[in-house]
């Protein structure tokens, strides 16, 4: 298998799940930032253009984190990220889908088509810079449902670390990175952060 690499916090989610998993990858890194993923060999290959990409053994590939964290669960499955047991693997599918649909997407697209319009708008289709302001509005609003939804809890789904986990963690930072901090109101996330930070993975 070879891992296609770069910077951003989808290509980092699936370095955090391989370290807690223990798993070793050979990695190509791709320049995202000069536009590397977007055209060439790289284009001909993922003709989506998105990162990370998994190329298999036998040619094919994977594309979108939560396919490929996946694919590395179901080769590896000890220790589980995403669960060990039906319900908990359906748990942990049900939070991710909620915060990339509700929190990360909005937070991507809008940052996207405003302060990173001048990096984009040549690559991919955009919203416009006051529908950008709207999503980063309802980023915000959802991260904070988000943050009720979770008090009292050590992580996503309570005492497992999982693949929801690593993306919330890898997205709030990005988010801080990018003008979009958590909330200030936000009571649980704060704690969440420094925890999942504390974790040796983080470090992928």
């Amino acid at each position: 298998m070879k891992l296609y690499d770069s910077v951003g916090p989808n290509p980092r989610v699936v370095r955090i799940a391989m370290a807690e998993k223990g798993m070793t990858i050979d990695t190509v890194t791709v320049d995202l930032m000069g536009g590397e993923n977007r055209r060439g060999d790289y284009k001909a290959r993922v003709p989506i253009g998105t990162l990370p990409a998994l190329e298999l053994d036998d040619g094919r590939i994977i594309t979108e984190v939560t396919a490929i964290v996946d694919y590395l669960e179901e080769l590896q499955p000890s220790p589980p990220v995403i669960g060990a047991t039906p319900a908990d693997r359906a748990e942990t599918r049900m939070w991710v889908r909620r915060m990339d649909l509700l929190v990360f997407e909005p937070m991507s697209n809008g940052f996207r088509a405003s302060e990173g319009r001048g990096l984009f708008e040549s690559r991919i289709t955009l919203v416009s810079p006051e529908a950008a302001a709207e999503l980063k509005s309802l980023a915000q609003e959802k991260l904070l449902w988000l943050d009720g939804q979770l008090q009292g809890r050590t992580w996503v789904c309570g005492e497992r670390f999982t693949f929801a986990d690593i993306m919330l963690m890898a997205f709030l930072e990005f988010g801080a990175q990018i003008g979009q901090p958590m909330p200030a109101a936000a009571t649980w996330l704060p704690g969440f952060l420094e925890r999942a930070a504390a974790r040796p993975s983080a470090k992928a």
